[in-house]
């Protein structure tokens, strides 16, 4: 039978690089790009489809690998996506293309990639061993790890997709041991990174001087937090947890802000707070002057710690001493706080001296509530602060008046210990703690300064601070 009209134009429509890529026409389609290489890229009406979609579908692999190895004004889109947001691999695979499925995953195709109903390539190539009986391009996606346990936007894995099709035990074999070997491998994964971030807490918390009970607090809180992110990397399901509300009693220097510092890391760390900034607020920042500024003011200031930790220091200040016949505005931004302890959007911690914080506790039915954790700070001794001197020394940053700078060998802790015992009372140790050792490290540098000569030219002897500049250090502190 002779064509008839329709057909006779149809056939000769001329020829397109994307149906030079559907056919195998390698010649047609070299010869296009040399004459718009801006075609490379190019999308199909209605589909969207670059040619690489079109070759790859078709498994016209010599089309698909000069496409990859294509070097023109422009680079070939691996993960370019038609309407259905599925990329190349995504139509090598649904369709059982598995020398193109080889080639497209070895030029770098994301394995992972999601189409717009959340199917992958593994989802598809399952799909298609289900039609065709052949498994070869499951087997090759998995080969490069694709992942056995991801889901679609149904919530369905590609093994509960081949538990549709009767009598695929080889397949449904196939995918189950892969998924087995997935789990150990992020189990192994997710160890080593588990020990690594205790590592990091451990060398964060050997920077606490005392505090022994607290640091226990914390190893408990990050070993059992980094163990359920372990559970959930092996996909088991775990609820989450909520770091609880805190307050930090204790005298002023005795390390309530940097443990605070601290913990944010921590909290961060482990993925149960998206960041790991400490907002540090006093009264000053939260209470207002007149009627209707304290609640603005402090909602401000919560805004600007979500995501992280609220530190309110001095907290007993927002609770006036006596009662008056006035409204006195701290009441307001207490609870202001108190009304957002329940979000989950902020930890909270209240910090100050133990006998006034008693106000701040007893002010609020709801406080002891909301605040679960209460962690007593105690005074140092001569022998905290001579360690914490030596850990100062230690880890001095690059814009540290003291970067550089190191202690003489007969600065050694002992040492220390005796010559701030000797040389503070037990009043001001008590009510400076760690507030020494700054000023007394900045007025040792300041005697080693005064000691030394221009003339002096020895390296050592220009950067090492003495016990005598110490003693002077400290002298000059209680003048």
């Amino acid at each position: 039978m002779a064509p008839n009209q329709d057909q006779r134009s149809r056939s000769s429509k001329p020829a397109t690089i994307h149906s030079c890529a559907q056919s195998g026409d390698l010649a047609g389609l070299q010869k296009k790009l040399a004459e718009n290489p801006s075609l490379l890229n190019a999308r199909n009406a209605v589909m969207a489809q670059t040619p690489l979609h079109v070759a790859a579908g078709n498994n016209n692999v010599g089309v698909v690998k000069f496409l990859l190895d294509y070097r023109g004004p422009e680079a070939i889109e691996l993960e370019a996506k038609n309407m259905y947001g599925e990329t190349p691999l995504h139509m090598a695979s649904k369709n059982g293309c598995n020398e193109s499925v080889r080639l497209l995953l070895d030029r770098g195709a994301f394995v992972e990639a999601k189409a717009n109903n959340g199917m992958t390539p593994l989802h598809l190539a399952v799909w298609h061993s289900l039609r065709a009986e052949d498994s070869l391009t499951v087997k090759t996606l998995l080969e490069f790890n694709a992942d056995c346990n991801v889901k679609d936007n149904e919530g369905m894995t590609p093994l509960n997709h081949l538990c549709q099709g009767p009598g695929h035990d080889k397949l449904q074999e196939l995918l189950n041991w892969h998924l087995e070997e997935q789990r150990k491998r992020k189990a192994m994964e997710a160890c080593s990174e588990t020990k690594a971030k205790m590592a990091e807490l451990e060398r964060a918390l050997s920077n606490i001087v005392g505090l022994d009970d607290l640091k226990l607090q914390l190893r408990k809180w990050a070993k059992g937090m980094l163990l359920d992110e372990k559970r959930r990397a092996l996909g088991l399901k775990v609820a989450t947890r909520r770091p609880p509300h805190m307050a930090f009693l204790g005298n002023p220097g005795t390390g309530k802000t940097m443990v605070a510092r601290i913990l944010g890391k921590l909290l961060h760390m482990v993925g149960i707070l998206p960041t790991d900034k400490v907002t540090e607020v006093q009264r000053t920042d939260l209470v207002g002057e007149f009627v209707g500024h304290t609640g603005p003011k402090t909602r401000r200031m919560i805004k600007e710690a979500e995501g992280g930790i609220l530190f309110v220091d001095e907290a007993y200040r927002l609770i006036p001493m006596q009662k008056s016949d006035d409204k006195d505005y701290g009441l307001e931004a207490l609870e202001e706080i108190m009304s957002v302890m329940d979000s989950g959007k902020v930890v909270v911690i209240f910090a100050g001296y133990s006998e006034p914080m008693k106000r701040v506790i007893s002010s609020n039915e709801g406080f002891c509530r909301r605040v679960t954790k209460f962690f007593h700070f105690g005074d140092f001794s001569s022998k905290d602060l001579a360690q914490i001197t030596h850990i100062k020394m230690n880890n001095q940053v690059g814009e540290s008046l003291l970067y550089g700078f190191k202690l003489h060998p007969s600065c050694s802790t002992e040492a220390v210990a005796k010559l701030i015992g000797r040389v503070t009372t037990e009043k001001q140790r008590k009510e400076m703690n760690g507030g020494i050792i700054d000023p007394m490290l900045v007025n040792a540098r300041e005697n080693l300064d005064l000691r030394l000569d221009f003339d002096c030219a020895d390296t050592e002897d220009l950067l090492t601070i003495t016990l005598e500049d110490l003693e002077e250090g400290l002298r000059s502190l209680s003048q």
